[in-house]
């Protein structure tokens, strides 16, 4: 089976999030297991440090119309990388710019991504008419939620592509590519699109919820996520869509790549350990505090790690809460991340007030986060809503003991602890309120003080999960094949 993803990130080339994750990690998986795949992103400032300096072009030109004038892109060919073929749109004056969606001076988005989209979901479709047509064409998010928009209007009748399927996975529906109706002329798309049955809602241009109308079928980022976005909590206006298509719509579990993120061969831990031989963790642990310049703290006293996004989503409103009651318990804090400068301020402000039980760095550092992940004995994540979420997944393999909310890829990934059985890897909350979530960070340092026994099982009950890729890569292999077997 031949197929093409579509997506606006991928590492190493591009990230803001999950979404690059995904799409780097997932098409490798899927050739392993006998299928081709090619892999289209857009060509950003930050693709050319990993291309030649001389270009080849796998197509030279491709006109992309709209309505008056034309614009011209070229299909970089990206060279095979772990099996899989990657091209990237080139079209400089849209895409070689400081940031992906937005200046990095943090001033909104660029006004015109409506047409840097749309310009790249037509190229992908005329590439793959010389380049190869595959049976999925499998897209992500609403930067390229338009590629099924136009192959089932604009592009219908178009012979070369009519045996093609779409699957659109949603990494988060919070961002759904809004921009006003004269989005339909500019785009060159036919003005019955309008309406509020296909991408029109609130009398905006919604790239998502036209996405969601036109694929063929529909995947989310874990089980959970595919049921909560179903409602009006989670669903941010497109639940109406999204309950219709329910028998269309399956929650796949992001995967960890277990060549990055295992304690027994990372190299960015000051020791190595496994679930045989637990001792290299209390290195990390000493690692960590100094890289945080935390000193005297006692062995017996549990470290609270946090790696996030700094940002209401993730539940930090709700930390804020609790922040001076956490902190008069036996405990530190080290925190490290970057967001939204109301909590980048509030956990400098926390940590100034306790400076020897919080520690925080508000930077993105990788090499630190995989230090947070082996050193800290408890993690936090108590996200309003988490999609996925793979620091839960991290944390486990590192043994390193989840405190979460129950919510997405949160509740799927990790199982209650129960002390009479002496199963499950981790502590949740449900309701969203700070005291829920002060009740299951107690649960969690009893075990740590009070049942030493219990909590060396509960650390490797986590190492023993596996979430490797392999394991959503067949279903989403079962999805494409769902779909081929509808379309006859």
């Amino acid at each position: 089976m031949h197929i093409v993803f579509a997506a606006s990130e991928c590492v190493p080339f591009a990230k803001t999030g999950g979404l690059a994750d995904v799409v780097g990690a997932l098409p490798p998986e899927l050739v392993k297991l006998g299928h081709r795949v090619t892999v289209y992103l857009p060509l950003y400032r930050t693709v050319r440090p990993f291309l030649p300096e001389e270009l080849t072009f796998a197509v030279r030109s491709i006109t992309i119309p709209f309505p008056y004038y034309n614009r011209f892109a070229g299909i970089v060919d990206g060279g095979v990388r772990d099996g899989v073929q990657f091209y990237f749109v080139d079209c400089p004056e849209l895409f070689d710019r400081d940031g992906f969606y937005g200046p990095k001076t943090g001033a909104g988005d660029y006004g015109d991504n409506a047409e840097r989209f749309g310009l790249f979901c037509r190229a992908v479709l005329e590439a793959s008419k010389q380049l190869g047509v595959p049976e999925i064409f499998h897209v992500h998010d609403w930067q390229a939620a338009l590629l099924p928009v136009l192959l089932k209007t604009v592009y219908y009748f178009d012979p070369a592509l009519r045996t093609a399927a779409v699957v659109l996975t949603i990494h988060n529906a919070g961002y759904q590519g809004w921009f006003p109706p004269n989005t339909v002329p500019q785009l060159l798309l036919p003005w019955d699109l309008f309406t509020l049955d296909k991408v029109e809602q609130n009398d905006t241009f919604n790239c998502l919820k036209g996405g969601l109308v036109y694929s063929d079928y529909l995947t989310t980022v874990s089980p959970t996520y595919a049921k909560e976005i179903q409602t009006a909590e989670f669903g941010e206006g497109l639940e109406p869509v999204l309950s219709r298509r329910h028998w269309d719509l399956r929650g796949i579990l992001n995967g960890v790549d277990y060549a990055k993120w295992d304690p027994a061969k990372d190299s960015k831990l000051a020791a190595h350990y496994s679930p045989k031989d637990l001792l290299g963790k209390v290195e990390c642990r000493r690692d960590l505090l100094h890289a945080f310049g935390m000193s005297e703290v006692a062995d017996t006293t549990p470290v609270l790690g946090i790696v996030s996004r700094f940002a209401t989503q993730k539940g930090f409103d709700i930390l804020a809460q609790i922040a001076d009651q956490l902190t008069e318990r036996d405990v530190v804090v080290v925190a490290l991340g970057t967001g939204e400068p109301y909590y980048e301020n509030f956990f400098r402000d926390w940590a100034a007030r306790r400076p020897n039980k919080v520690a925080v760095q508000v930077k993105y550092d990788d090499a630190l986060a995989h230090k947070v992940e082996a050193g800290s004995d408890i993690f936090l994540m108590p996200s309003r809503y988490e999609p996925s979420g793979l620091n839960q997944m991290y944390s486990l393999k590192y043994g390193t003991v989840p405190v979460v909310r129950a919510t997405g890829g949160l509740e799927d990934a990790i199982e209650e602890w129960n002390a009479d059985l002496r199963t499950g890897t981790g502590f949740k909350f449900s309701g969203y309120h700070a005291g829920d979530f002060l009740w299951a960070i107690d649960q969690a340092l009893w075990v740590f003080e009070k049942d030493k026994e219990g909590w060396q099982t509960l650390m490797r009950n986590g190492m023993a999960k596996d979430y490797a890729w392999e394991h959503p890569a067949r279903e989403y292999v079962e999805v494409y094949n769902e779909v081929l077997r509808r379309r006859g």
